[in-house]
Formats: structure tokens, sequence, C-alpha cells
């Protein structure tokens, strides 16, 4: 099985953007295809789809996932983290809220 970090050590093998614009790149990289996720569930909505169509659907849709997968990879490295950590945080504070009883649907 693939960690995150494993992940973010290949993905960022394909990361060629100017140095100087580190962490803006992915940052607006990362917004588009957030975009390109909500276009293609929009587009589930509108058109509707049969048991046939939907399984491909399913497959563009995870392919625009890994493109969010990949910038959210390089955003964080380029703030100096790495996806696993990142994962234990988010978690830590999913837990916490839970705890809490904050979360609510």
């Amino acid at each position: 099985m693939t960690t995150f970090n494993e992940y973010q050590k290949q993905a960022i093998k394909t990361a060629i953007y100017p140095h100087s614009h580190s962490i803006l790149y992915p940052a607006l990289g990362l917004a588009g295809e957030a975009g390109e996720v909500a276009n293609k569930v929009k587009k589930f909505i509108r058109d509707g789809y049969d048991q046939e169509t939907f399984e491909q659907k399913k497959i563009e849709l995870a392919s625009e996932i890994g493109d969010v997968l990949w910038y959210c990879a390089t955003v964080a490295r380029d703030i100096g983290f790495n996806l696993d950590d990142i994962a234990k945080m988010n978690l830590d504070k999913l837990r916490a809220r839970a705890e809490r009883g904050t979360i609510s649907g």
C-alpha cells in the first residue's frame, strides 16, 4: 500500500513550476482542480445517469480527485509538510471536534 508520504515523493518528481511561485502556483491549481471535481458532480445532477455511464463518470471523477491530491502534495511540500503529517493533524482536529460534539450534519 502506498502511504501519503510515498505518493508525495513520487508526485513531487513531476512538480515543474518556478520556485518563485512556490505555494501560489499549486494553491491556484488546487482551487482549479477542486472546481473540476465540483463541475463533474454538477453534471451528475444535471444529466442524470444510468449504471453504465455512472461507472465511467465515477472513473472521471476519481481522476479529478487525483489531480486535487497532486496539488495537495505539492503545496504541502512548498510549506514544509508531508502529507502523512497533514492527514494526522486533520484526523486529530476532527477527533477533537467529535469529542466536543461540534460535528453535525
